[in-house]
């Protein structure tokens, strides 16, 4: 019989097999050059190959016996992961992007990227330091992963399989196999089969694992790798799985073959993938790996990283990638990489905190914010952290992050601010809400100068006013008697009106500057603003109008001239208003021209004509009151209790609107006015004109109760009916910030409308009391 055996595994070698009755000598030749054997022993391997005595044949065709030619060197002991069985399933927490395993085996294990091991540990209580195959390990561990041999050995097979009187020799070189994988790996690694040259070298440390494998090896091996950018991150896992096996055998990595291994491994796609291969994960993994060497770390590699985990939305990790390299490190990132991270964080609205630290990185870096903005990626930080202190809230930042930006040098020919403001839509907006807030606040702070200021700097930094900030900014200004200061801002808004970039100033608006006008003395400014509200509006005025004239008229003493002006009105069409009858009423209590009877023939009118007075009427009827005379002060305990009978209906039935602009329940000055009355009734008796007694107990009754009405039961129940007013507009003020601060320039121009007749009556005093 002659047979061939072929065994790719095995070296050349002679193998004598000696039995009781035959002699037989094979020479076994495998894959290998034909330079190994001499010219004679190819000749005597012509005459000798596999000529067996079929006794021996028996022996050569059961595989457990051709294993036992194999050297004993030449076979390597398997081996494998034995774990508990169980079935693994898997739930990713979409809110958290965390994969938590409710069960754990070496499958599922294995298919985790670094960050969801990273994940895994913490939520395991586990460390999460160390390189991909660390991390894998220690889950491993914790559910009682064990390590067996397959095999239990070589000695124990060939005691089982080699038959008796036959007697084994190797002469082979036992460390032929390794060597020659190392220079296949070489060979490979020279013409660049990335592939190849990794299957070789796992092969390589598979099956000689107590043999040293050289740092040469490992070096040409990810260098092939690293080639054409990881061959386009496809070589991304095979070079990290390199740098750990170099890492685990204490080999040190070349700095920059290792900081060009992690920056290909990131491309543009979701999870810094190229193509699906790669990815921010296999980066931070190849950054683990170098853990006791960031020195080895570059800083472009470190900006490349966290811009990646920028664009990934993981702000957070970003941030913290950025910490260390500007704490730990010491290094000075580029603005380029703090801008990429600022504008992902503020772009998902959910981290503006982390805007915040950016900042403070940059500061700790060594930028100057008050110069950054000279460079666009500066530009981008400084709008960044504007977009983030609107969505805090956080107004004074906002506007300090503008102001450094208008600071710094070299913008020219426009300004630092106004590049911020215009740097995006986001940013844009958020300054737009800054300055407006801020607007709001400084009114009802009453500070003019700043709401003036503001509305400045939002046309240098090129934003648009709304016509809500010029409302409140021209009705502070008219509030604190800055007549001309609110006329002007008035006239730039008409300005800007007609081109068509807001809306023109409503009626309300010229009647409050109007009314602050004629409180400041400002003669000429008045005929300027009424002929600007003619031009804007297209006619001559309605109510306001004939308000104004009437406030002319009662300023004049004209009592008889306000009674025209109001017939005028009916006969127009136009319905006098409370005011237009409370300046009426104001005509007769000028302290020289004080008549009693006519307002309180107003009083009666109004009410005829459906309009029903309120606080700051009664109050100006109660002053006309106050001539000295008893058919006056008769007139006004008729005015007071009219006035209480208002005052319980409002108690009974709630009150319509606004109560701080419809309410008659009695202030600090209609006290003072009772109390002036009854002083003059009490001079009344003096004189004779009117019994004590019956003064006591008829006229002086309802000026009493004006008096004493705060200490009453009906005034504890508008006490509470106040309060839960006041919580009603908290609530509304937490749900529509605007309409909120809309009410409140609103009740501050009926202040102001209302200061112009107060003046008739009011010595020294100018704005009304509410």
């Amino acid at each position: 019989f002659f047979l061939f055996v072929v065994r790719p595994t095995l070296l050349p070698s002679f193998v004598f097999l000696q039995t009781n009755n035959h002699h037989l000598s094979a020479f076994t030749t495998l894959i290998a050059p034909s330079s190994y054997l001499s010219h004679n022993t190819q000749k005597q391997q012509k005459n000798q190959i596999m000529k067996l005595h079929s006794s021996a044949l028996v022996l050569l065709v059961t595989s457990s016996v051709v294993n036992a030619f194999i050297p004993r060197s030449l076979t390597t002991s398997r081996r494998s992961l034995t774990f508990n069985p169980s079935s693994t399933v898997v739930s990713v927490a979409e809110e958290t992007g965390s994969a938590v395993l409710e069960t754990v085996n070496y499958e599922n294990v294995n298919k985790l990227s670094f960050r969801e091991l990273q994940r895994e540990c913490k939520a395991r209580g586990l460390g999460a330091v160390g390189n991909t195959a660390v991390l894998r390990r220690r889950l491993l561990e914790t559910v009682g992963a064990s390590v067996e041999g397959e095999v239990n050995g070589v000695e124990e097979v060939d005691e089982q399989i080699t038959p008796t009187g036959i007697s084994f020799t190797d002469n082979s070189d036992p460390d032929f196999e390794y060597k020659s994988l190392l220079s296949q790996i070489e060979s490979k690694s020279e013409m660049g089969h990335w592939k190849a040259a990794t299957r070789k070298l796992k092969q390589l440390s598979r099956r000689f694992p107590t043999y040293p494998i050289p740092r040469e090896t490992y070096l040409r091996v990810l260098e092939t790798c690293a080639d054409d950018r990881l061959h386009g991150a496809r070589a991304s896992i095979p070079a990290r799985k390199v740098m750990e096996q170099m890492s685990e055998a204490g080999h040190s990595i070349p700095e920059a073959l290792a900081n060009k291994c992690i920056t290909n491994c990131i491309g543009i796609e979701e999870g810094g993938k190229h193509d699906g291969c790669g990815g921010i994960d296999v980066a931070l993994a190849m950054m683990a790996t170098l853990d006791g060497g960031d020195d080895i770390v570059s800083l472009e590699t470190y900006e490349t990283v966290a811009t990646a985990l920028a664009r990934d939305k993981s702000i957070d990790e970003a941030v913290a990638l950025l910490r260390l390299t500007i704490a730990e490190r010491g290094f000075t990132p580029q603005l380029s990489a703090l801008a990429d991270v600022a504008i992902a964080a503020a772009n998902t609205r959910t981290h503006p905190e982390s805007v915040l630290q950016i900042l403070s990185l940059a500061k700790a870096a060594g930028y100057v914010l008050d110069g950054i903005a000279s460079a666009a990626a500066g530009r981008d930080v400084l709008a960044s952290g504007v977009v983030a202190a609107e969505q805090l809230d956080n107004l004074a930042l906002g506007l300090r992050l503008l102001t450094a930006a208008g600071k710094a040098e070299g913008c020219a020919p426009d300004r630092g601010d106004f590049l911020v403001a215009a740097n995006s839509a986001s940013a844009q907006r958020a300054c737009v809400l800054i300055h407006k807030r801020a607007v709001d606040k400084a009114s009802i702070d009453g500070n003019w100068k700043l709401c003036v200021k503001l509305l400045e700097l939002m046309t240098q930094r090129g934003l648009t006013p709304s016509a809500h900030v010029w409302r409140t900014v021209v009705t502070i200004c008219a509030k604190c008697e800055k007549s001309r200061r609110a006329t002007a801002i008035l006239f730039d808004w008409v300005k800007i009106s007609e081109e068509g970039k807001v809306q023109k100033p409503p009626l309300n608006v010229f009647n409050t500057v109007l009314n602050v006008c004629e409180i400041c003395g400002e003669e000429e400014l008045t005929l300027q603003v009424v002929e600007a509200m003619k031009k804007t509006h297209q006619n001559d005025g309605n109510v306001i109008t004939f308000n104004i004239a009437l406030k002319r008229l009662a300023k004049l003493g004209q009592k008889r001239a306000c009674e025209g002006i109001i017939v005028a009105m009916i006969d127009s069409g136009v319905e006098p208003s409370v005011v237009s009858y409370t300046t009426a009423i104001g005509a007769c209590a000028r302290e020289e021209a004080r008549d009693s009877a006519l307002a309180y023939e107003w009083l009666q009118r109004m009410k005829l004509m459906g309009t029903s007075p309120n606080l700051y009427t009664y109050n100006t009827a109660l002053a006309a009151c106050l001539d000295g005379t008893l058919e006056s002060t008769v007139r006004g305990s008729k005015i007071a209790t009219e006035m209480l009978d208002a005052i319980y209906a409002e108690v009974a039935k709630g009150t319509k609107g606004n109560s701080k602009l419809t309410s008659v329940i009695p202030d600090t000055y209609t006290r003072t006015l009772s109390r002036n009355l009854m002083k003059q009734l009490r001079d009344n008796w003096r004189n004779g004109d009117i019994n004590m007694m019956v003064a006591k107990a008829t006229v002086r009754v309802p000026l009493l109760k004006l008096v004493d009405f705060s200490r009453s039961v009906a005034a504890e129940s508008i006490a509470k009916e106040m309060e839960k007013a006041k919580q009603v507009r908290e609530t509304a003020t937490a749900v529509d910030e605007d309409e909120d601060v809309t009410d409140v320039v609103k009740k501050e121009e009926f202040e102001i409308e209302y200061a112009a007749v107060n003046s008739l009556h009011k010595s020294g005093r100018r704005n009304v009391e509410v």
